[in-house]
Formats: C-alpha cells, structure tokens, sequence
C-alpha cells in the first residue's frame, strides 16, 4: 500500500504571525506554501516536511514521527535550519531571497520572497512541444545560464553548495530574472545518513558523486548540474542519469547530433560540465563562466532572459498564424 502524504497546513493557519492562503508545491522533504505577512505583502512558506520520516492528519500542526526516525528527522531539521540561516546571508537577483526563518510546531519554516512567473521546466516543455528544430535559442541559454552562474558563485562563496540544481529549480520571473530556488541540503543529509532504498536525487541532475557516501562534493557537482540543465535546455529532455552513464556513456553521441543546431563551443561546454570524473570539469564556477561568456561576446545582445524567451514562443505563435492563413 502506498505511502500517505503527510497533510498540508490548512489555509487561514497562523504560523509566526504568517497567514497561510494555500499550498503551492509539496516534495519529499517540505511544503511551500503562499502566505501573507503582518502587512498583507505575499510572501512563500517552506515548511520542513519529509514525507519518508513524518506524517501529520488533516488539521493537524504538529508531524508525528516515529521514535525510530525521530534522530535522522532532527538532523535533516537541523540542516534545513541553517540553510535557512545561511540563504538569509546572501543577498544576490539569482538567488532565492530568505527573508525569515523559525522553528515553530516541532519543525522549522523558511520565509522567502513570492516569485510569480514560471520554472525552466514549464519552458522546457512548453518549448518541446513546439516540436522546433531548437528548443531554445543558443542565445537564450546563455543569458540564462550566465545569470544562473553569477547567483550560484556567490553561493559558493558563502561556502554553500545546491545540491539540487535541475529545471524545476530555476524559476524565470514576470520581471525578467533567473532565480535559484529549493535548495537542498537537507536532502543531501537525509540521503546520506538514512539508508533510503532509492537515492533521493533527480535522475539525469545529480553528479555521479552524489550516489557514493565517501565520494567529496564541491563547486563541480552543482557544475555537472548546470551542465544537465543546459543539456535539457538543447535537447528538451534530460540526460541519462549518472549509474546508467557509468555503465555506457552515451553522451558524446546525443551531443553530437546538435552539431550545426548549437556552436561546437557550447557543446564543448556541457560535455565539459557533465564530465563523469569529477576532477575533469570545471572546478569553479568562475572557470566555466569565462568560457561560457567566451562565445557570447560576439553572438548575442543583452536581453533578458524572460524577454528572450517571450520572443521566442511570440515568433512561433506568429509562424503558426501566418502558416493557418496559407491553408
């Protein structure tokens, strides 16, 4: 029998003088919920939830854990905390922005800054089922990634790492930014220390380190990440994930069949991104950025990443107007 979700709280819920309006996404690890603060502003709720350690009923506030999970919940507690702790440190356009963060009814709550747009993922799709020869623009990529990239240094400045980069986790704002969203320490933890049966990773997103307990992480497994979004972002779907890449590596293959698509230079990039070993990828985001940005300086003007995306999909909604008057 399947697992039942742990309930969400109710709308009108009062939680550190938050007002919860409603759920927006529920994970593994938490819920995110839209909420009003003292002001009536909208703001977003991350609630620290693990479906795998917790339950709660409908109405209820408090999770019930089960003793013997009660020491790996308090763990993955502890690190949701501070990243909470750490987030509200940085202050960058491309990084979710932290606004708050408390423990309250037995687990911890992150206060960030409401986002309303759409995720990479949505333009993913979107763009795939356009069934183009591109699913976005070389340019496009760029501008989006080079603000990705600039948010996520600081991260690693801040001696943070994201663990969970993937389209779902880029969010591409109404007022023209990518922002960083969902990090995910706490599931790195919980990953580690709990003996789960399946990895708790996105398959195709996570570093072939991120499947070894003893294996070390650093600036390059978010890299090979980066490298994964950029591959979904040419081909519209992901890559295959890293065991099955270990035991073939098709690649260089897949790649290959965007050559005249995408600049040999930015193929070279993502193939050097997802690098299986890990000391053959970039080491720093400082270090792809300068190659990353090496094309680009010839090729492409300052737009937006929103902006370039909106033309797109408004330069195929106007093809596919002018190809129905033909008929």
């Amino acid at each position: 029998m399947a697992k039942v979700k742990p309930a969400s709280l109710a709308p009108d819920t009062m939680i550190g003088g938050y007002r919860i309006v409603r759920k927006l996404s529920a994970g593994g690890f938490g819920v995110v919920y839209l909420a009003l603060d003292r002001e009536g502003l909208q703001i977003a709720i991350k609630e620290y939830l693990p479906a795998s350690l917790a339950t709660r009923a409908p109405g209820e506030l408090l999770p019930h854990v089960l003793p013997d999970k009660l020491s790996l919940y308090r763990l993955g507690l502890k690190s949701f905390f501070e990243e909470g702790r750490a987030l509200a440190q940085i202050s960058h356009g491309s990084v979710v922005s932290v606004l708050n963060f408390f423990r309250e009814n037995e687990t911890v709550y992150m206060v960030m800054n409401y986002l309303e747009g759409g995720t990479l993922q949505d333009f993913i799709i979107t763009a795939r089922d356009m069934k183009k020869d591109k699913v976005f623009r070389e340019s496009t990529i760029r501008s989006l990634f080079d603000e990705i990239l600039r948010g996520l240094r600081i991260v690693h400045q801040h001696k943070m790492l994201h663990l969970d980069i993937k389209p779902a986790n880029i969010f591409v704002t109404d007022d023209n930014r990518a922002v960083l969203i969902d990090f995910g320490a706490a599931r790195e933890v919980l990953s580690k220390e709990g003996n789960f049966i399946r990895p708790m990773y996105t398959p195709g997103f996570a570093a072939p380190e991120m499947y070894r307990r003893d294996a070390a992480m650093g600036p390059w497994t978010d890299i090979y990440a980066i490298g994964a979004c950029m591959y979904a972002s040419m081909q519209g779907y992901p890559p295959n994930d890293a065991p099955q890449r270990l035991e073939k590596d098709r690649l260089s293959l897949s790649m290959s069949r965007l050559r005249g698509v995408y600049s040999d230079n930015l193929i070279e990039v993502v193939e050097w991104c997802m690098a299986l070993d890990a000391l053959a990828r970039p080491q720093s985001v400082f270090a792809l950025q300068k190659e990353l940005s090496r094309e680009s300086e010839r090729r492409y003007t300052k737009l937006s990443v929103s902006e370039k995306v909106r033309l797109q999909f408004d330069s195929v909604v106007s093809d596919n107007k002018k190809s129905t008057k033909a008929k």
